[in-house]
């Protein structure tokens, strides 16, 4: 089985030595989960992450995908979200071994994402419409994190910096930090999130229409879902005027579909942009970008 260009780079900068030990194991692990499933593999996806996905059929001939990871909490959420879901305005768990890192999905087809087959405004009240299909009401008992707990980065951040922002203006920090405690604290209800609901994680089913791929798996207020989707598919080199722009329409969008005051949402997508930021710096990625976003979704709060 042949790995995709970067995938063990990424998996040994983002977990480091259990990354590599971990890698050491990837063939047999895959070769087990085919036994276990009957599973014929085709090559894997060469658009891939921190994950290695790799499409195939099972024992009937029915299309699946096979998803290999790292253990970590992410997966074992992931497993937990898509099980929720029931394959409501999301893709079928079919199967797993999440403790080793492993899911056994539906693949969904023809899977073309969403940005590929809808103007930018037909995406975004797309995306509004399977965020209403998908929030659920927390389970009593569940794994699934909260919100707060992604925003201990700051706290991390504050520790490495010894008090400061590091390379981050301090005002944006300080005030990420202040409005995520105001919207927290404010919450009419948490529900279990998709948390990463972007235009990839969307994708066509001939048999079911707009589905949802990869779910996080995070309890929080409705309005933080829409922070991953306004930080994506925006043009490149597009000035600062072009983007708000962009991010305007994207916001009253979302607040007619979600019925959710478009302040409360821009303030939460300010809120992610500076989380996005801390991620990015944490596993060594390019972070300037998601700071220029929080700086323009700070002007579009009201």
């Amino acid at each position: 089985m042949r790995i995709p260009n970067g995938f063990r780079e990424t998996v040994e900068r983002v977990h480091g030595a259990a990354g590599r030990q971990w890698l050491m194991t990837l063939q047999e692990l895959v070769s087990e989960s085919c036994k276990r499933w009957g599973l014929e593999l085709a090559a894997p996806f060469e658009s891939i992450s921190y994950n290695l996905v790799i499409p195939g059929r099972n024992r009937t001939g029915a299309e699946i995908v096979l998803k290999v990871g790292v253990p970590c909490r992410e997966l074992l959420t992931e497993a937990a979200a898509l099980k929720l879901f029931q394959g409501i305005g999301a893709a079928r768990l079919l199967d797993q071994k999440a403790t080793a890192g492993v899911l056994l999905l539906e693949r969904i087809t023809p899977g073309a994402p969403l940005h590929d087959l809808q103007t930018d405004a037909q995406a975004t009240q797309t995306a509004a419409m399977l965020m209403c299909q998908l929030w659920r009401t927390p389970p009593i008992e569940h794994s699934f994190p909260s919100l707060a707990v992604w925003f201990r980065a700051f706290e991390r951040l504050r520790r490495q910096f010894d008090g400061g922002s590091g390379p981050f203006p301090s005002r944006l920090v300080a005030g990420a930090e202040r409005t995520f405690a105001d919207l927290d604290a404010s919450s009419e209800g948490n529900v279990v999130l998709h948390g990463d609901l972007h235009h990839a994680n969307i994708l066509f089913s001939a048999e079911r229409g707009w589905v949802a791929i990869d779910p996080k798996g995070i309890i929080g207020d409705r309005g933080y879902e829409v922070g991953s989707f306004m930080l994506n598919q925006l043009p490149n080199g597009a000035s600062d005027r072009q983007t708000t722009e962009i991010l305007a329409r994207r916001l009253s969008i979302f607040a007619e579909q979600l019925r959710i005051s478009r302040e409360r949402l821009a303030r939460w997508a300010f809120c992610h942009a500076v989380l996005s930021a801390l991620w990015e710096m944490e596993e060594a990625a390019e972070w300037r970008g998601a700071i220029r976003l929080a700086k323009l979704l700070e002007r579009l709060i009201l």
